[in-house]
């Protein structure tokens, strides 16, 4: 039986209008190497101070990344922007898509970055288990079925 759901709830697209633009990934790219302050993170990206200090307002907006003071010596006070616990659990969905860059858009000599385990200093993979324990090869072994907030379609 297949059930045809509405989309105007739709977690992906909901997803998507916070984090679904370029400059906001490589400012999450960079929070999770450790740059929190406004410079670095205007250098490391190279985004325009306009769109980045919008992309960071954004994300403090949201919830993930908050604002922490700070002062250098003789210097005016200003913020380091560090994740959240809701901006840490974006991390898989970086990880996917440097793997699937890795993958079909490296450069012919390989990815420019691999990550390890810290411990061992093995590449690390993901992948998909279910709740009972079973690895899932793709797709084609998962099945979509109404959640708890699904709006069914009227025929």
């Amino acid at each position: 039986m297949n059930v045809a759901f509405r989309v105007d709830n739709c977690s992906i697209e909901r997803t998507l209008e916070i984090v679904g633009e370029k400059w906001t990934f490589l400012v999450l790219r960079e929070a999770f190497s450790g740059v929190r302050r406004f410079a670095d993170m205007q250098t490391m990206t190279g985004a325009p101070r306009q769109v980045l200090s919008a992309r960071l307002a954004r994300l403090v907006d949201e919830g993930l990344l908050r604002k922490v003071p700070y002062r250098e010596p003789g210097q005016r006070q200003r913020y380091e922007y560090r994740l959240t616990e809701k901006g840490r659990e974006l991390y898989p969905l970086l990880v996917a898509l440097m793997h699937w860059g890795d993958k079909y858009m490296a450069d012919p000599e390989g990815p420019p970055v691999v990550l390890t385990h810290r411990d061992c200093g093995a590449p690390i993979h993901q992948h998909f288990r279910c709740s009972q324990g079973h690895d899932l090869s793709g797709p084609r072994e998962v099945t979509p079925v109404p959640g708890s907030g699904a709006k069914l379609q009227s025929a």
